[in-house]
């Protein structure tokens, strides 16, 4: 009877329909678009372009597996489809939205089999439910699929703030590489599919969820096209050691440490090489002499990142273009003299003045001028 109702909701129906094809289409414009809609000048990795791509295929098919169970009448098939879909679902749906998560942290590769092997113990309890007829041993698998979830949230929490201070300590631009608020949306999101999951009953719910896929879609459609490609810096430096900010202060020695101060002054501030765009570690390190390892432990010596020394550098000479702006009472606007100082935009130049100064620049300026 409820499937009955479904089935003759011809609403839901075209919103089932949608979602699939909604999916499908955007499986397709990811691997086959060359260029960003969206952000046309942001390269996105390719390795997470093409596992969203197949993320969205799995949702596709997901919607199509699913469809027996509209037509059928009989409780025990009603069950025994949503367990082959449930079962399907956990084979490829379900790991291939973990290996995206993974995709998005570019700080280092992360390999896709683990979240596979997640699921097989899932995939092995579904098979025996099925070949049995039975449900008995389904309790063990909501058990296992919640520790999992718990398990797979603490990892990312923990991965994405690692994630965080890697960028700190390599990149002097954060602008399209930070993760934090869309994990979080990801998170709610991915929510709703793990409660659709237990507990699939009710009209109004079935409805939610198809909402939320076509949301989940345009949001990862968003969240690749304006993630830029961090190639080229690995989390290993070249001794196989880690450049975090918790490294060992001896394992920097005290010659080179008070070496690599005089050299960027000479190569760094002198001739402001910090207004560079995009400023890496590892293009700073290539041109003071030294390697990212040693650049990174003696910014960690000064208790500050990378990201923080650049940045300060840049503020400096933006307070000093104010200064002789206003001496020689030329016109000028703040955004545009963030964008001398090397910021991409005025949004990112502002976080990060007050950041550092602890005030806004509005309030600078006025405070400035008195």
């Amino acid at each position: 009877m409820y499937n009955q109702l479904i089935r003759e909701d011809f609403l839901y129906m075209m919103l089932y329909g949608a979602a699939t094809m909604l999916s499908l289409v955007a499986s397709c414009y990811l691997l086959f678009r060359r260029a960003n809609g969206i952000a046309p000048h942001v390269m996105s990795p390719v390795r997470l372009r093409r596992w969203t791509a197949a993320f969205f295929v799995s949702m596709s098919l997901s919607h199509v597996w699913y469809l027996p169970e509209f037509y059928l009448s009989s409780p025990e098939d009603v069950l025994l489809a949503n367990m082959v879909g449930a079962t399907l679902d956990f084979t490829t749906f379900v790991p291939f939205g973990i290996v995206v998560l993974f995709s998005m942290l570019q700080d280092r590769r992360h390999p896709a089999w683990p979240a596979f092997a997640m699921m097989a113990p899932i995939v092995l309890i579904m098979m025996r439910c099925i070949a049995t007829c039975s449900t008995a041993l389904l309790p063990i698998l909501y058990v296992y699929y919640l520790l999992l979830g718990l398990g797979l949230f603490i990892y990312m929490v923990r991965e994405v703030r690692r994630y965080g201070h890697w960028l700190r300590d390599n990149y002097a631009d954060l602008e399209h590489k930070e993760l934090w608020q869309s994990f979080v949306v990801l998170a709610v999101i991915l929510l709703f599919f793990g409660i659709y999951t237990l507990d699939p009953h009710g009209l109004a719910f079935k409805y939610v969820t198809q909402l939320n896929s076509m949301i989940l879609v345009g949001f990862l459609i968003w969240r690749v096209e304006t993630l830029s490609e961090l190639g080229g810096i690995s989390l290993e430096t070249e001794n196989g050691k880690s450049p975090s900010t918790d490294v060992d202060d001896g394992d920097l020695p005290q010659t080179k440490n008070d070496k690599i101060g005089p050299l960027l002054q000479k190569y760094c501030i002198d001739t402001r090489l910090y207004l560079q765009h995009d400023l890496t570690v590892v293009q700073l390190a290539r041109a003071v002499g030294t390697n990212r390892y040693y650049l990174s432990q003696y910014f960690s010596r000064q208790g500050i990142t990378y990201n923080v020394y650049i940045n300060s550098l840049r503020i400096d000479h933006f307070m000093n273009l104010y200064h002789q702006a206003v001496a020689a009472r030329q016109s000028f606007t703040a955004q545009q003299l963030s964008l001398e100082c090397g910021f991409h935009n005025y949004r990112t130049f502002s976080n990060a003045f007050k950041q550092l100064t602890g005030q806004t620049v509005s309030d600078w300026m006025k405070a400035a001028s008195k």
